[in-house]
């Protein structure tokens, strides 16, 4: 069991943890104030994408090179590193509003943290463990500023706003999902140019 307790602390859990936490309870504040309507899928897609950045600094290591030479099988452990790092995320939005105020249904909430997840996964795969929260936040981004979808492409680019069961968001959610999952758990995250 201890060499679980030394890989959350060398993956900062801990405050990662701390950090979705701080994100839900600040959802559930807000919306019980009714600053966001129900069904708008803005402030839960914002809490998840936050989850997921803050989970996404422990998909590096403190030292890169010692976790490639590792004598341990990293795939499997890679791979449940992004799924239970998921289920911290979602878990996370899902029991803060069994406290009263229900803004995103679980099948919204598993998609976009799928999906989210995903992205962090392979923003850590390209960038590094350090810069993976870039993807999910440049996402986010473009979410909240683009003009409602009216396009297939454009329904692409807002999976993360569209209601559950949405074709398009449901695929697009997979596919993040899939392809940066994988690369994650088989390439690991990407080593930064020492200095």
């Amino acid at each position: 069991m201890r060499w679980l307790t030394l890989y959350a602390r060398s993956r900062q859990v801990p405050a990662a943890l701390a950090e979705v936490l701080i994100g839900a309870v600040t959802l559930w504040a807000l919306a019980r104030d009714g600053n966001a309507g129900p069904g708008d899928p803005r402030m839960p897609a914002l809490v998840l994408t936050t989850g997921a950045m803050a989970v996404s600094v422990g998909l590096g290591g403190q030292d890169p090179a010692l976790d490639r030479t590792a004598a341990i099988r990293w795939i499997p452990r890679r791979a449940a590193h992004v799924l239970l790092a998921g289920v911290l995320v979602a878990a996370s939005l899902l029991t803060v509003q069994t406290m009263g105020v229900s803004m995103a249904t679980t099948a919204f909430v598993v998609r976009d943290t799928a999906g989210l997840m995903g992205l962090v996964a392979l923003g850590a795969a390209l960038s590094g463990g350090q810069y993976a929260w870039t993807l999910p936040f440049a996402w986010l981004s473009l979410v909240f500023f683009a003009p409602p979808p009216t396009s297939a492409p454009m329904h692409v680019a807002m999976w993360m706003l569209l209601p559950p069961g949405t074709a398009a968001g449901t695929w697009t959610a997979l596919v993040l999902t899939v392809v940066g999952s994988t690369a994650y758990a088989v390439a690991g995250p990407r080593r930064q140019p020492s200095n």
